[in-house]
């Protein structure tokens, strides 16, 4: 029994880092050394790739892309035939578009963008948007509403299941911080500053959420980092508070800039942008930290 053991562990080894996945792109998934997503299909060296989200059935896959005059949102979706080349589905001449995320239903898409509310005007500070399903298309861009979005910028978005939108603003003066938002009644409720084991006077944002808010991923800019923008963890405590975040380290962390984690729907890959491409890792990385 010993050996059947041992072997069936060797075989799930080898087929989860060395067999391609159709769930995701048709890639070889990593192991807890990071490597480039999709090269040359979504990670390309002439662009800047970030903000990247596949559906809970890893049928849909969106992502950010710095475009020639402003950043836009690509989608492939995976058919009978396999996986569609990206297309461009948000884009703008003037005004970004990027840091796509799937509310908890998957009946919207979140993102960012400076453009004007009113459609028409010139652009204003960066506000979080969505758009809905409609049959096989999507709505016009709607503003999430004055609980979210304030004369500052809100950056990049993510969900627990029932709904708290968590995501980053540097309103009332600061240097970026961490909120989170209670969905209640279908509505968005007045956004709250999470506490300093999370928040500091530096830099924090690009928050990804475990939708069972076990722990949240963020990019901080903190002294003694590794680089420009480092990926930080904190793990909720039995009583509701949260731990002292940390810095992730090496590998994931490099001398450039780490931004824009999410985690894949099955919990088994940790995404996120470095070196202006997408990287992804297996997830033991974070419970790892965990056991620290």
């Amino acid at each position: 029994m010993r050996y059947l053991a041992l072997i069936l562990t060797v075989c799930y080894v080898a087929n989860s880092y060395g067999q391609p996945s159709v769930k995701y792109l048709n890639q070889t998934p990593p192991s807890t050394t990071p490597e480039v997503f999709a090269p040359g299909l979504i990670s390309q060296n002439n662009e800047y790739e970030f903000g990247s989200v596949f559906n809970a059935d890893f049928t849909e896959f969106f992502y950010g892309v710095e475009g020639q005059n402003a950043s836009e949102i690509r989608y492939s979706q995976r058919t009978p035939g396999g996986w569609t080349d990206p297309v461009v589905m948000l884009q703008h001449p003037r005004d970004g578009h990027n840091d796509p995320f799937l509310s908890p239903d998957e009946q919207r898409l979140y993102f960012i963008s400076q453009r004007a509310k009113d459609g028409d005007g010139p652009p204003e500070d960066y506000d979080i948007w969505y758009v809905e399903r409609q049959g096989k298309g999507w709505s016009e861009p709607i503003n999430a509403g004055p609980n979210i979005n304030t004369g500052g910028n809100e950056y990049y978005i993510s969900f627990t299941a029932e709904g708290t939108m968590y995501f980053g603003s540097n309103r009332e003066d600061s240097n970026f911080d961490i909120y989170a938002s209670a969905m209640k009644d279908g509505e968005f409720q007045t956004a709250v500053r999470l506490p300093g084991a999370v928040n500091t006077k530096y830099y924090e944002a690009d928050v990804f959420v475990d939708p069972q808010e076990r722990y949240l991923i963020f990019c901080a800019q903190r002294p003694h980092g590794l680089g420009e923008g480092d990926l930080y963890i904190s793990f909720k405590n039995t009583d509701g508070s949260w731990t002292e975040s940390k810095n992730m380290g090496a590998p994931i962390n490099s001398t450039g800039h780490e931004l824009c984690p999410f985690v894949s729907a099955d919990g088994k890959y940790l995404f996120y942008t470095s070196r202006q491409d997408i990287y992804w890792v297996d997830t033991k990385v974070i419970w790892d930290m965990q056991e620290d």
